[in-house]
């Protein structure tokens, strides 16, 4: 009888939540697996009981992760919130990407959806504690900064960036430097909290690395993952 209280008030509480939030769309979604599943199977009632703890778990720290269901049928799920983000827009945003994540990857048994304040990423397969080097995209601006020193200077910055992060609680650093003829630029690195501290760096690194892809010459620009992001830009975009 406890059980199912607590699941009614777990529900009611996620549906207030996202009645009284503003809803966007993610920043980015990708599904992938070609597994599928259909509802009210033992993965599907799974997964909806490993997206309800995440909701309760990731806040507080602005970390979770959550593991629900025998083998053959476990759901694995993390969640992550930006560094910076509060509590309270922390639970609005996991609450926001669970749905979004099972509304855009419909009966796909793994999901991975960033938001500016979060990311959520859910599989049958055990992924903690690994490096997702497979789920990535990037973001840049479209206005352009001439010269090398610029992005050379940039990826130094978020290299520094990615060390701090590494060997930080949380596993998030930002910090600016100085540039002539723009002011500062800010950058932030942040990893996800499974990893180790090396992996971490590593992770970092193999972003930054990634840079010349998308946002070379770029006034901003981010490539993000599922186990670490990296942003710079030449305003300041953190709530510090």
């Amino acid at each position: 009888m406890a059980s199912h209280i607590s699941l009614s008030l777990l529900t009611l509480s996620l549906s207030l939540l996202l009645q009284t939030t503003l809803s966007l769309d993610p920043l980015f979604t990708i599904c992938p697996t070609s597994q599928n599943y259909t509802a009210n199977t033992p993965y599907s009632i799974n997964l909806k009981t490993t997206l309800g703890q995440l909701y309760l778990k990731t806040p507080p720290t602005g970390f979770g992760q959550a593991v629900s269901g025998p083998p053959g049928a476990r759901a694995y799920g993390l969640a992550l919130c930006r560094g910076d983000v509060s509590a309270k827009d922390c639970a609005a945003c996991v609450a926001e990407a669970g749905p979004a994540a099972r509304s855009r990857c419909p009966s796909n048994k793994a999901a991975v959806v960033w938001y500016d304040n979060c990311y959520l990423k859910y599989s049958d397969s055990d992924f903690f504690g690994k490096i997702d080097d497979r789920n990535r995209f990037y973001m840049w601006n479209l206005r352009n900064v001439s010269g090398d020193e610029f992005s050379q200077k940039t990826r130094d910055l978020l290299s520094e960036l990615g060390g701090e992060a590494s060997e930080s609680k949380k596993m998030f650093a930002s910090g600016e430097v100085e540039f002539d003829g723009i002011g500062k630029i800010y950058g932030m690195a942040q990893c996800s909290r499974d990893l180790s501290k090396a992996d971490c760096k590593k992770c970092v690194d193999d972003a930054v690395g990634e840079l010349p892809l998308c946002c070379e010459g770029r006034e901003g620009g981010r490539v993000v993952g599922g186990s670490c992001s990296i942003r710079y830009e030449i305003y300041p975009f953190l709530n510090l």
